[in-house]
């Protein structure tokens, strides 16, 4: 069967036009409306500030059940491992601390298993004296004794003052009472706080040739021998800066952060938290055991006391 020219020129006309007007229903009158969409559907973009704001909502609750349950939402492969990542592209871009830090806390913790911090016990007290005696003024001479016309009181029988000793004394302070206490919500073992110094307890040379050459490696750990996520590390040379938190790789340890030294290069570490600094620190020249030379690395570990 043949058609003619005409016959194929209605077809694509009527194909074009039945195009045009589904395309027309489907973007204007009627399109697509999206209603309770699942998180995991979102662009990369909002994915991220979905998990910014659950790790804000997190900082402030340290309710680790409900963050976990709501990154699951996102279906990611790793949570922990995305949670790291987009830090430290936070980081990369010049983020304040401050915005990168809650991300890092909650990797951690995930990664742990429990929360790293508690919620803080407000207690109320207040401490009552027992003021001098109005009767000790009224004997004190000059002075006269108002009456109670004068203070407002209603009048009362007028009795002779009893006779006080105008020798001073000192006042008595009553026992402390407590007037409130705010019950705490069950809370997870506690870290020290942020104020609290890290002091260099140890620095070891490490010649390892499998690990990467100049690898400098960090250690953070609390009074009880816990390791500490969160925490800022700056490193300076002569040529620039780098600052990372620990907490970034938890399958190596909560409290762990690294950097690559070069050789011939002195560095200054200085810990954030607590303002401990440490100077002239290099790699080292380590020997293999066909006696040849390759550069070394460093462990330094750091504890709150």
């Amino acid at each position: 069967m043949k058609f003619s020219r005409s016959s194929t020129l209605l077809l694509l006309f009527g194909l074009f036009a039945g195009l045009g007007l589904g395309l027309l229903y489907s973007w204007r009158i009627s399109p697509v409306t999206y209603v309770d969409a699942e998180p995991s559907i979102l662009r990369a973009d909002f994915k991220d500030q979905y998990r910014i704001v659950i790790a804000a909502a997190y900082v402030s609750t340290h309710d680790l059940p409900r963050a976990r349950a709501r990154l699951e939402l996102l279906k990611d492969p790793d949570p922990v491992g995305e949670l790291s990542a987009q830090a430290q592209r936070m980081m990369a871009n010049g983020e304040p601390d401050q915005n990168v830090q809650p991300l890092a806390q909650l990797a951690a913790d995930l990664g742990q298993g429990h929360a790293s911090s508690a919620l803080p016990t407000v207690t109320v007290t207040k401490v009552a004296f027992i003021g001098t005696p109005f009767t000790a003024i009224a004997n004190t001479p000059g002075l006269e004794t108002p009456t109670a016309e004068e203070l407002g009181e209603p009048a009362t029988e007028t009795l002779a003052p009893p006779v006080i000793s105008t020798l001073p004394f000192d006042q008595t302070p009553l026992a402390p009472q407590q007037l409130s206490t705010v019950t705490p919500r069950p809370t997870f073992t506690a870290t020290a706080g942020i104020d609290t110094p890290f002091a260099l307890v140890g620095q070891e040379t490490v010649c390892d040739p499998n690990l990467e050459p100049g690898l400098l490696q960090f250690s953070l750990t609390d009074s009880r021998r816990d390791q500490v996520s969160g925490v800022q590390i700056i490193v300076t040379w002569d040529k620039g800066e780098d600052n990372f938190f620990t907490g970034f790789k938890p399958e190596v340890g909560d409290g762990y952060a690294d950097f690559i030294m070069e050789a011939g290069t002195v560095y200054s570490i200085r810990v954030v938290d607590g303002g401990s600094f440490v100077p002239n620190i290099s790699a080292p020249t380590c020997t293999d055991d066909n006696g040849g030379n390759y550069l070394g690395g460093l462990l330094l570990t750091f504890q709150q006391p």
